[in-house]
């Protein structure tokens, strides 16, 4: 921290003493960079060196985040039976294929999935007890099979 007050401080307070001289040219052309921070060129390299670590975390740190987005519309494109997006997919591939959905968003959808299933028709019949859907898939069928011998039997259809 006193490290960035130093370099912004610094740099304004020689852009004013410059301005106060006169008509003084300063010479900038033969100075470094590190120089013209106000800092040695051992500073100025550690001080670049930390800026591209920062960026490069940065950088990880939003794949990540697209990674996960793109996973939870995948998620909802299969949950809802849409087209899937290559775009989507291939953003999961550069974050290294194996993105989660983070817990929070993994919770709700999980809460919201129970609220449909208890919500549908056969969510209700599955928690009444004693009644197997088995058996009345199995009768649903068969009343089926019996409606289209009649339809065929019929001659006016």
């Amino acid at each position: 921290m006193a490290f960035m007050v130093k370099t912004i401080v610094g740099g304004q307070l020689k852009d004013l003493t410059g301005s106060l001289g006169g008509g003084e040219d300063k010479g900038d052309g033969d100075k470094s960079a590190a120089q013209a921070q106000g800092m040695s060129r051992e500073e100025y390299e550690e001080y670049q060196k930390q800026l591209v670590e920062e960026k490069m975390e940065r950088d990880a740190q939003f794949m990540q985040r697209k990674a996960e987005r793109a996973t939870l519309r995948s998620h909802f494109r299969d949950k809802y039976q849409l087209p899937k997006n290559e775009a989507d997919e291939s953003q999961i591939q550069m974050a290294g294929g194996d993105v989660e959905l983070p817990r929070e968003l993994a919770k709700m959808i999980e809460e919201d999935t129970e609220e449909e299933e208890r919500a549908s028709v056969l969510g209700q019949l599955a928690s009444l007890p004693g009644l197997d859907l088995g058996s009345l898939k199995n009768k649903a069928q068969a009343t089926l099979g019996d409606l289209k011998q009649s339809a065929e039997k019929c001659h006016i259809m």
